[in-house]
């Protein structure tokens, strides 16, 4: 596999000089040479975290395939003008299926495939779809329901608190149902809400969480790509919730539980489509009953009925029995947006913009 970061990455592929659409999806089976693949990652490969939740995914591929498939993967790639050279790069190079990993490809990845039509895309976290572009995603909002259920249970203060990396309804869904899950157990319970507007940046999440615990939230749950959240938290002797990877070895004994993201499913089910030739593009969403989204193991220190009742709320949400947003659900001015005995669609979930009520912040 050859892993690279983009000043490298570049300087290879120019050198490469590969024509336009060089990409087939013939099937792997009558293939001489192995199935090319490209992967871009957000931010850097590290122990835990979002980009760390997919190179396991990459990891899968090489274990399904070996050596019949050959991985170019770049990393810290984040800006829309460098991720669309790269993109173009990529697909130039004779790469056959080319993942993207973050909402911040979408308008890169959605300019290059039309380009190479015969090469396959697959965005995570991306909303829309083309001849060669399909997209995967997770339920964040089911694992978030559920952790937020575990953070009432042992709040007292009845203030938890969410970091998000940007207020887009990938992490607005998630916050609001971070607190639905906590006012299932505790309908007074509220959360504190800050948006960085970055993915990575360890400083700025720490003066986060640290205003957070100022402002009396004994609860910290933090969607982005560190363990700055679960750390200052634990640190603080407040309860904490990871995310995308289990992150209890950064949270002083303190970290609840954390939706984890296991997308090997993804990246196996594309690369064997464009392998055998049956790949199409799709919109792709599990959670919890599909296996991407899972819960890391409850803390200890959760009694032991508790921690029953959270299992058997996981399955409930994986049945369908429970809805994370099930009706009657208010918005922050105290407008109705869900009636009872109804459900958020699911449209309207993928493009959340609104906050319920009981959460206390902005997302302008």
């Amino acid at each position: 596999m050859l892993n690279l970061n983009r000043r490298k990455f570049l300087q290879y592929s120019g050198a490469a000089g590969a024509a336009l659409g060089t990409g087939s999806w013939a099937g792997l089976a009558s293939a001489q040479e192995p199935l090319k693949i490209g992967v871009v990652y957000v931010s850097p490969i590290a122990d835990i975290g979002w980009t760390k939740q997919h190179s396991l995914g990459v990891d899968a591929i090489k274990a399904e395939f070996g050596d019949k498939v050959a991985l170019t993967v770049i990393d810290n790639i984040f800006m829309p003008q460098d991720a669309e050279r790269v993109f173009r790069e990529l697909a130039a190079s004779g790469n056959q299926l080319i993942f993207g990993t973050s909402f911040s490809h979408g308008t890169p990845m959605q300019k290059v495939a039309p380009r190479f039509p015969k090469v396959a895309f697959e965005h995570c976290s991306g909303i829309v779809h083309l001849a060669n572009l399909g997209t995967f995603e997770a339920k964040y909002y089911e694992g978030c329901y559920v952790a937020g259920a575990s953070g009432a249970h042992m709040s007292k203060s009845g203030k938890i608190g969410f970091i998000g990396g940007f207020p887009i309804p990938d992490i607005v869904g998630p916050a609001n149902a971070l607190l639905l899950g906590a006012q299932s157990v505790n309908p007074d319970i509220t959360c504190n809400a800050i948006f960085l507007n970055s993915w990575f940046d360890p400083g700025k999440e720490k003066e986060a969480a640290n205003t957070l615990l100022s402002q009396g939230c004994d609860v910290i749950c933090s969607m982005t790509d560190t363990a700055t959240g679960v750390q200052v938290a634990g640190e603080g002797g407040a309860w904490s919730i990871g995310y995308a990877s289990d992150m209890a070895k950064f949270g002083s004994g303190k970290q609840l539980t954390a939706f984890t993201l296991d997308w090997s499913s993804d990246y196996v089910r594309a690369a064997k489509g464009v392998a055998e030739g049956n790949w199409k593009p799709e919109s792709r969403w599990d959670g919890l009953a599909g296996g991407v989204v899972k819960m890391a193991p409850y803390n200890e220190a959760i009694p032991a009925d508790v921690i029953a009742k959270l299992k058997q709320l996981e399955a409930d949400i994986g049945s369908g029995k429970i809805h994370p947003y099930a009706g009657e659900l208010k918005d922050q001015d105290g407008n109705v947006k869900v009636a009872a005995g109804s459900v958020l669609a699911d449209a309207d979930i993928r493009g959340m913009n609104w906050f319920v009520k009981g959460m206390i912040g902005k997302l302008g």
